[in-house]
């Protein structure tokens, strides 16, 4: 009996820990993609932020007339650059995301990401992340445009 309860005790203390890192880890994810992706190029925030949140192989991912498009993050960060060189509205309404779901399998992770603009789901979004020595950084993108 008193190796039955050692047993339980020690199953309970390594769930406990699990969920605790695997909360964490949850945490460190959500504000990567906060800081660095909708922040920094859904609502105009600091690119240096997004550089660091992304992969240098990032490639967001797309379906376009059939075919399967690619645009990868040094392209995308350029684009943002000159769309705000050329933007004079700075009170455009901020995009909100919501995150229904971030699942981790040791240092590789998905999350589901539903962005919002003015109350209006505009784009559904499936990041993959995986866990590098630097942090978690976000890899690659497919979504869905709702507008």
């Amino acid at each position: 009996m008193f190796y039955i309860r050692i047993a339980i005790t020690l199953m309970t203390l390594t769930f406990a820990v699990s969920a605790s890192m695997g909360q964490k880890d949850r945490q460190m994810i959500q504000k990567v993609i906060e800081e660095g992706y909708v922040q920094g190029l859904h609502n105009k925030g600091d690119l240096n932020k997004t550089a660091a949140s992304f992969h240098p192989g990032f490639n967001l991912l797309g379906v376009r007339n059939n075919m399967l498009t690619k645009f990868p993050i040094y392209s995308w960060l350029e684009s943002s650059k000159q769309r705000r060189e050329k933007s004079e509205d700075k009170r455009a309404s901020r995009t909100i995301a919501k995150y229904p779901m971030i699942d981790i399998t040791g240092n590789a992770a998905i999350a589901k990401v539903e962005l919002y603009k003015d109350d209006k789901k505009i784009f559904t979004d499936y990041l993959s992340l995986y866990r590098f020595n630097e942090g978690w950084r976000i890899v690659s993108k497919i979504y869905y445009d709702h507008r």
